[in-house]
């Protein structure tokens, strides 16, 4: 068995559902997946239930690209390797979108631009199912650091970005990710519009580059969307021990925490909450992925 190729991608959380205005946004945050492009079939599972797999690599020849040593589709196996929890509305399907195109593009030593990426990424999410909006943003999200807006009716990929930013300080800032039971359900563009008040306010805050405002914002409106009357919970409890934002990413059920990196009371006591509570079945401690300035050239 031989490694044809490998990439590496990692995790999100939402900062703006795309199905709530029609205007996505997501930040990357230190979940890391990594996979490899194989001859032979791996001696691990690989665990693929949307067969999202199959779809990036139509989307690959899709695209106009070849596939390795002239094989043919049947004859390419993958690898995965992920820290990403899977169906909690952590972008795992982005990541694994990109993260495996670029094992692609490693195995054809392929020059492909983070448009094109992001391009066949939505591609191959929309053929399986697992995105009602192409998830644009997350594929942005999984790829780079910092955040973007997108608007995914754009003509263009490029064009499809309205503004970015740098996303908050590293440094400052402990993100813990609550997780539990998979999603029961998927929620549909009309469940949505009864919530875009939450969804505006999320919008009002990233054009003022308060990230931290805008996912406690859209968490409220997609917990309302969800019905979910435990993740309201989770996230108002959060808020009332000390986290600076909270909310639901994607479409749940995981539930983005931020608190303050210095406060070590806060954090523990956020954390013995979670742990404490019977519906969640894993707390992640980790931190955004945000482009770091260049402080150090700045003047004093």
């Amino acid at each position: 068995m031989a490694i044809l190729g490998s990439g590496n991608a990692h995790g999100g959380c939402s900062l703006l559902h795309a199905a709530g205005l029609g205007y996505g946004a997501s930040i990357g945050v230190d979940l890391p997946l990594a996979v490899r492009l194989l001859d032979k079939p791996s001696k691990r599972d690989v665990k693929d239930p949307d067969e999202l797999l199959p779809a990036i690599l139509d989307a690959w020849i899709a695209g106009g690209f070849k596939f390795p040593n002239e094989l043919e589709k049947e004859d390419l196996h993958w690898a995965v390797m992920s820290q990403i929890p899977p169906r909690q509305g952590l972008k795992s399907s982005a990541a694994l979108s990109i993260a495996a195109l670029r094992a692609l593009a490693d195995a054809t030593q392929t020059e492909v631009s983070d448009e094109e990426y992001v391009a066949m990424a939505a591609q191959a999410q929309i053929e399986s199912n697992v995105s009602i909006t192409g998830s644009i943003d997350d594929a942005w999200a999984c790829l780079t650091t910092g955040w973007k807006l997108i608007d995914p009716q754009a003509e263009s990929i490029s064009e499809g970005v309205l503004f970015e930013g740098n996303g908050p300080n590293t440094e400052d800032w402990v993100v813990m990710i609550v997780c539990r039971e998979e999603r029961k359900k998927r929620p549909t563009l009309e469940d949505f519009v009864p919530h875009t008040s939450a969804y505006q306010n999320a919008l009002e805050a990233l054009q003022e580059m308060n990230e931290l405002v805008a996912l406690t914002w859209n968490g409220r409106g997609t917990v309302a969307v969800m019905n979910d009357v435990q993740g309201r919970k989770i996230t108002n409890d959060a808020i009332l021990n000390g986290a600076r934002a909270a909310g639901m990413s994607g479409s749940g059920n995981a539930i983005v925490v931020i608190a303050p990196k210095v406060s070590k009371p806060t954090c523990e006591r956020l954390l013995h909450l979670f742990e404490s509570n019977k519906e969640v079945t894993k707390v992640i401690q980790t931190s955004f992925l945000s482009n770091e300035e260049e402080s150090e050239d700045a003047p004093s």
